[in-house]
């Protein structure tokens, strides 16, 4: 079109939209939806099926996924990845964490120690056991009881199966 530039600048008060966020605030279970969603692609791309958002005042602080594999560093935890983006937003205390899976003794402890005030996730470890991902035994090694938890830890509906997420069962 004449007069017309291919690509025009943003009108003003426009953004790009994150696919993380939404016009309207998610409810608890969205927001878990987005982080399976999250983990998902992460294991389709070959990462390890885990993901955490960080969610403070019903706002996306930071989202992450589990790159143990990719760094070669056991500790990096999409829980642990989460909590490292959104320290550098401010404080966490009082933030709600969404995982994939229940936090394991070394993220639990993590986001205990920076107030979140609770955590919603898809699978527990009675889930995650038949695929290799189960804690229970780190909990048990370290003498951590979860009753009572030392945060809310709630298990939300799945919209997809465990072995949606994680994969073959592992035949150990």
């Amino acid at each position: 079109m004449p007069g017309k530039s291919m690509s025009q600048p943003p009108q003003s008060g426009t953004r790009p939209v994150n696919a993380l966020t939404t016009v309207s605030a998610p409810s608890h279970q969205g927001w878990l939806e987005q982080t399976l969603q999250l983990a998902l692609t992460h294991r389709q791309q070959g990462g390890r099926p885990f993901a955490a958002l960080l969610v403070r005042d019903n706002q996306l602080v930071a989202s992450a996924v589990n790159r143990m594999l990719e760094a070669g560093d056991p500790t990096r935890h999409a829980e642990l990845e989460a909590l490292r983006t959104a320290s550098q937003h401010g404080p966490l205390k009082g933030a709600v964490v969404y995982a994939s899976g229940h936090p394991c003794p070394m993220c639990l402890c993590a986001l205990v120690m920076n107030g979140i005030s609770a955590v919603y996730y898809a699978f527990d470890n009675e889930d995650a056991a038949p695929f290799g991902f189960d804690s229970s035994a780190a909990y048990a090694a370290l003498r951590l009881p979860l009753s009572p938890p030392p945060l809310p830890l709630i298990k939300l509906p799945s919209p997809i199966p465990a072995a949606a997420l994680y994969g073959p069962q592992s035949h150990d």
